[in-house]
């Protein structure tokens, strides 16, 4: 049987349980996804690369491209994850068609692509984790982040949905991670969706719109402990 380890507190002169989970470090993890579809480009990482290296309370900013892949994108999440050990994760998305930066509130345990991703899978009505809870809501404080960007004038929403496709997958499989290991329950995170790039169609938002309101809603994140209330629902 194997037998905690113990460490001798100097202060106290008794055995204590040494501790194996990591310390959280001063970053931030910002993905954003591969181009996919036949498109060259995908907003979600031209937004997170361009802010590698920012510094946003205290916490710097580490960019990391996820592959457009059901099963792969987890698997690099995870590995991001388990070498960072960051104090907030925060992933991004394309989502063709949105007109303001979209704040996820919830993922749901269900993969049914319209599309093949980039490995050529094409999941339908298959859940991201067998066995898993039906959906759970953002660890971000999303009202608050809301809030934040419509008092700097950048368009901003709460989404109630992810979609089902890659993004949904990751949002959902980032959140049952987190819920699940013991050593990523003090780890903050959620999904954000971004409009397109003006080179990619309409609508869109410009990539300097783009980059002030992520700096403000992962500056927001990290300030904010307790979300308020703000009214921000959907008929439809």
């Amino acid at each position: 049987m194997l037998r905690k380890q113990v460490a001798l507190t100097p202060q106290q002169g008794r055995l204590a349980p040494v501790s194996r989970r990591p310390a959280l470090q001063a970053t931030v993890l910002l993905t954003g996804f591969s181009p996919f579809g036949g498109a060259h480009t995908n907003v979600s990482w031209q937004v997170a690369q361009s802010l590698a290296g920012a510094v946003e309370g205290g916490h710097t900013v580490v960019a990391a491209q996820l592959p457009t892949e059901f099963d792969t994108s987890l698997e690099v999440l995870t590995a991001l994850i388990e070498r960072h050990h960051p104090a907030l994760v925060v992933c991004l998305g394309q989502a063709e068609g949105r007109q303001a930066i979209s704040l996820e509130r919830i993922a749901i345990n269900i993969a049914d692509a319209r599309i093949a991703d980039n490995a050529g899978k094409q999941p339908v009505d298959k859940p991201v984790v067998s066995g898993g809870p039906p959906a759970y809501f953002t660890r971000l404080p999303i009202k608050a982040m809301l809030g934040a960007l419509q008092q700097a004038g950048i368009a901003g929403e709460v989404s109630q949905t992810a979609g089902t496709f890659v993004c949904n997958h990751v949002f959902y499989g980032l959140m049952h991670m987190l819920d699940r290991r013991r050593t990523m329950q003090r780890v903050r995170g959620g999904f954000i969706h971004l409009p397109l790039l003006p080179e990619q169609g309409e609508p869109h938002m410009t990539l300097d719109e783009l980059q002030r309101g992520l700096r403000i809603a992962i500056g927001c994140a990290l300030a904010t402990q307790q979300d308020v209330k703000l009214g921000a629902g959907a008929e439809h």
